[in-house]
This record gives C-alpha cells, sequence and structure tokens, in this order.
C-alpha cells in the first residue's frame, strides 16, 4: 500500500482525532496558567496560616482517621468494582469528546490551509500580458486536399 494510502488512513482514524483534541484541550489549559498562578499568589498568605495549624489538626483526625479506615475497608472491594465501571463509562466518554474536538481542530487548520494554498497558487501564477490579437492562419484542409 502507498505511503500516501497509509498516511490518509491513520489521519481519518478515530485515535488520530482524539490526539489531536487531547493537544488542541492542552493548549487552552495551558493559555490559563498564567491567571492560576497570580490566583495562587495571592493566597500565598492563607496557606501559611493553615500550615501552623497543621499538627493541631492532623492529631484531631488521628483518631477518628482508624475506624473510618476499617469500615472502609469492609466495603473496598465492591466500591472498587463501581468505581472501575464509572471510570471506564468516563474514559469512554472523554475519549469521545476528544475525537470529536480533534475533527473540528483538523477540519479548522485544513480548511485554513487550503485558503493559504488557494492564497498562494493564485499569487503564484504568472500574469497573463495583454497581447494584441493576430490573426491566425487557417489550417483547416478542403475535401480536395488543399489548404482554404
Amino acid at each position: 500500500m502507498p505511503l500516501n494510502d497509509e498516511v490518509k488512513k491513520i489521519a481519518e482514524s478515530k485515535p488520530f482525532y482524539a490526539v489531536a483534541g487531547v493537544g488542541d484541550y492542552a493548549v487552552e489549559k495551558l493559555r490559563e496558567l498564567p491567571e492560576q498562578f497570580h490566583r495562587l499568589q495571592s493566597r500565598r498568605t492563607e496557606a501559611g496560616a493553615v500550615a501552623r495549624d497543621l499538627p493541631t489538626m492532623a492529631r484531631k483526625y488521628a483518631t477518628t482517621v482508624q475506624t473510618k479506615a476499617e469500615a472502609v475497608a469492609k466495603d473496598l472491594p465492591e466500591k472498587a468494582k463501581g468505581y472501575a465501571d464509572t471510570i471506564t463509562a468516563k474514559a469512554t466518554l472523554l475519549y469521545d469528546e476528544f475525537a470529536n474536538r480533534g475533527r473540528k481542530v483538523v477540519s479548522r487548520v485544513t480548511g485554513e490551509a487550503a485558503l493559504e494554498l488557494e492564497d498562494v497558487s493564485a499569487s503564484a501564477e504568472p500574469a497573463i500580458a495583454a497581447r494584441p490579437a493576430t490573426p491566425r492562419k487557417s489550417t483547416r484542409t478542403t475535401g480536395a486536399g488543399t489548404k482554404a
């Protein structure tokens, strides 16, 4: 199979679109980082106050953790199965969402590339210079084999 057909097959697959969608999502989230960084910097003093109270809070929670852990351990196998089913369903949904997002991104980008290609090809075509019209000589032959 020619390489071009292989590339086209890959580029039209759901995993390809999902990867494109994940990339677009990552870019979106990276653009939000500066704002989040400034927001977290403004909460720095609040974090210091919480850090000072941590030893007291840890002692308080230590007494209740053991009894809660025993209760959770009994229900763990059943809850684990439920969590696994939920995660599977959410992962499938997320995969489909990323694939749809990727289709839109690829469609948008290829449409823009096609428009750019049209612009480039139109500007690369040589201009047709206006030439004076010269009469053409007829090369038709008549039935007797002579030129008209």
